[in-house]
């Protein structure tokens, strides 16, 4: 380890200083933090971390971890990366660390089984598109990355050993999902107690000033702040994002639920999707997603009290959304689609695709050109008016297709031109 990760040995309490007075600046600076937050700690100390980095003209170093588990990002990460992009923008210094190291641990976090390490192959394959995907967000010329096998790899057996004695089982056992899983009998790997530890000491090694994460990983943030202690550091202070619901307004967003809206997704899918969500969601979506002022959201919101179409706040939230993952060129087009198949129109981009077998029942031939996923699910849709036919709703459930071209619709966002053959 380097003098910079070495235990201190001066366990004297650090002298108090007189606070630093807090400036207009500094308290726009700890507004724009704490919008859309779930907990920021301690705030105190934050306030005075801004106000010495106004005085002395030093960034904070503002650190944010994400273990490689999956190549694709959701709006739903985005959330954590937007408040990393506005404390960028204020001047500071954001670290994005790749936890590949920490990858092949496995975060046991808001899970009630132990989670399968991945390989170090997974762990290269999915880090390539990370830093791509998230640059769509942050700046990519004013990011630092890193990896935090950097400190971890050289650690060894014996730091390892070091750093584990640093904390003791009855606290980790403090942490939700470890006492949930203890209790109900499902087995908890000795090696699952060491990723905190990981995630901690990657605070040491980066000597960040803020940690940013989900809910979830307040437990993980809170040791990094102890172990900086441990190595005579100023602790860092902790902020948490709340974890974005999905499209169904109730589980959070994820690719498993089906509920997620994909950030290299086409720009006409996003921006339906932004569409679907409801009036009362649609806020959350501002306050989490949006880069607008706290005043502009306030005035936005008093316009809808006031009167003014929620639909039409909605689609200017829609259209910063595609504007940001795409451009302002293809958030116009995606409006313009969407009032299109709001009309029962056909949108452009539709898939081809080439089929055969005519004569052909509708049922089976929705399940044959990737609409619906069996025939009993493109029956139903039927039953609902939700099948269409160049426009034309299908109502007979028995009907039988015959050769030709066409534009099959399934609900609001499932197209295919088929190119129907014997």
């Amino acid at each position: 380890m380097t003098d910079a990760l070495t235990p201190s040995k001066n366990t004297a309490a650090p002298q108090a200083t007189a606070p630093l007075p807090l400036t207009d600046a500094v308290l726009e600076a700890l507004a724009i933090t704490k919008r859309g937050v779930d907990e920021l700690l301690i705030e105190s100390e934050f306030a005075q971390k801004l106000a010495r980095s106004e005085k002395t003209g030093q960034p904070l170093r503002i650190k944010l971890g994400l273990d490689p588990t999956a190549p694709d990002l959701h709006l739903g990460h985005t959330v954590v990366l937007n408040k990393l992009r506005q404390l960028q923008d204020l001047g500071h210094q954001v670290i994005f660390l790749i936890g590949d190291f920490t990858s092949m641990i496995g975060d046991p976090s808001g899970r009630n089984v132990t989670r399968p390490p991945l390989t170090r192959e997974q762990i290269e394959e999915n880090a390539t598109t990370y830093f791509r995907q998230a640059s769509l967000v942050l700046d990519a010329s004013r990011t630092e990355i890193r990896y935090n096998s950097e400190w971890s790899d050289p650690l060894g057996a014996r730091g390892m050993i070091e750093l584990a004695s640093r904390y003791t089982v009855a606290r980790m056992m403090e942490r939700d999902d470890f006492t949930r899983r203890f209790k109900n009998g499902t087995p908890i790997s000795v090696h699952e107690f060491l990723y905190p530890l990981m995630q901690g000491y990657d605070s040491v090694a980066l000597k960040s000033d803020l940690e940013l994460g989900g809910t979830d990983q307040k437990f993980n943030l809170l040791v990094g702040r102890e172990l900086q202690k441990d190595y005579g550091q100023e602790p860092q202070c902790i902020l948490t994002m709340p974890l974005l619901e999905g499209l169904d307004g109730i589980e959070k967003m994820s690719k498993s639920k089906n509920n997620y809206i994909g950030i290299t997704e086409p720009a006409n899918t996003m921006f339906a999707k932004l569409m679907s969500i409801s009036d009362t969601m649609m806020w959350r979506y501002f306050d989490l997603l949006s880069f607008r002022s706290i005043a502009e959201l306030a005035q936005l919101k008093a316009e809808v009290e006031g009167g003014k179409n929620p639909r039409d706040a909605k689609v200017a939230l829609a259209q910063e959304i595609v504007t940001r993952f795409h451009s302002a060129a293809a958030a116009e087009q995606a409006l313009a689609d969407f009032v299109n198949r709001s009309k029962g129109g056909i949108p452009d981009d539709v898939p081809e695709v080439a089929l055969s077998g005519a004569p052909l029942s509708i049922a089976h031939l929705l399940k044959q050109a990737g609409l619906c996923a069996s025939t009993s699910e493109a029956m139903r849709m039927v039953d609902q008016g939700g099948v269409r036919i160049d426009g034309e709703v299908v109502s007979d459930k028995a009907l039988k297709i015959e050769a030709g071209s066409f534009v099959l619709q399934v609900g609001k966002r499932k197209f295919a031109r088929v190119t129907f053959s014997a």
